[in-house]
């Protein structure tokens, strides 16, 4: 069936944002702004946590893998949205919009399960710090990291499959200024409620079991902190897990808005601009989410730019 579409439909159209003459320019060099700054956050995260060896531990070995999430995210969607500004048509091929899906996929489930191992890394350090450097040892890393991309490849294959398996017509125009998974199955011409029902299965094991993984981490480390005798004690428990709470609200917040509503209460309009958090805004703000409220990063910067000031 594959090949059906590809004969039916070599190549869509992205709508973008707006269709509003006027807006185009800001809006190019708005996204334009928040793109570079979410190449320069991370890349510059990926670089300080690279060069400084007191950042080698568990907890920056999870940040700095959701920096490149966040950077090869960005890059999978900002440059091709960028175009719809600039251009009369916005086209992109069959199997550009395909390979983009799948990206965008990846890097969403990647995130989504990065951030529950980042929730379990403050669980044991917070709940059983004694054990911690055992229990979060550099095998068990690595076998969480394979576990966040593997789900990643997994949630990928299943949204991509879904979809190359519809039919597309002669309308292809999609609206958004992406190729993502409700667009699509809206602009097909045989999806049916099983397509619906496999991207509402397969979003609820992307989003849902990492959902739980956290409010169960945090649930531990709630009692735990209530279990600290001094206020100073407890408010440096609660310190180190401020800014992945604020990363996990904004992802998962927006995330949930946009696909765990049916489409009747959340028009595809409306989606797009939700779609805008988890896309473009999180990735922006998550390095500076984690290195504003961080002193160890804080303290990484100001020995790095010591360096290059003193050579």
């Amino acid at each position: 069936m594959a090949a059906d579409n590809a004969s039916s439909v070599t190549e869509f159209i992205l709508a973008g944002l707006t269709d509003e003459p006027e807006l185009q320019m800001p809006l190019f060099f708005l996204f334009l702004g928040f793109y570079m700054v979410t190449v320069v956050g991370n890349l510059g995260l990926i670089t300080l946590i690279g060069l400084n060896s007191h950042l080698h531990i568990p907890m920056y070995f999870f940040l700095f893998n959701l920096s490149f999430i966040d950077f090869s995210f960005s890059t999978a969607i900002i440059p091709k949205m960028l175009m719809s500004f600039v251009s009369k048509k916005n086209i992109i091929s069959y199997a550009g919009c395909m390979t983009q899906l799948f990206f965008f996929c990846f890097f969403v489930f990647s995130e989504s399960y990065i951030l529950s191992a980042m929730a379990y890394d403050r669980y044991v350090a917070i709940c059983k710090p004694l054990l911690y450097m055992v229990t979060v040892s550099s095998q068990v890393c690595l076998l969480l990291l394979l576990g966040v991309y593997g789900m990643g490849i997994l949630g990928a294959v299943a949204h991509t499959g879904n979809i190359l398996f519809l039919t597309f017509c002669s309308d292809n125009l999609v609206n958004h200024y992406m190729c993502d998974i409700l667009p699509l199955l809206e602009l097909s011409c045989n999806s049916s409620y099983i397509n619906v029902l496999i991207v509402f299965i397969v979003v609820t094991i992307g989003i849902g079991v990492p959902i739980v993984a956290i409010f169960i981490s945090y649930g531990f480390i709630i009692s735990s902190i209530f279990h600290i005798s001094s206020t100073e004690g407890r408010s440096k428990a609660f310190s180190t897990c401020s800014s992945h709470i604020i990363a996990v609200s904004l992802f998962f917040g927006s995330g949930a808005f946009m696909y765990l509503k049916p489409p009747s209460i959340l028009p595809l309009d409306q989606g797009k601009v939700s779609s805008l958090f988890y896309t473009i805004v999180v990735p922006m703000f998550n390095p500076l989410i984690y290195s504003l409220r961080n002193k160890d990063v804080k303290v990484a910067l100001r020995k790095t730019v010591g360096r290059i000031t003193f050579s």
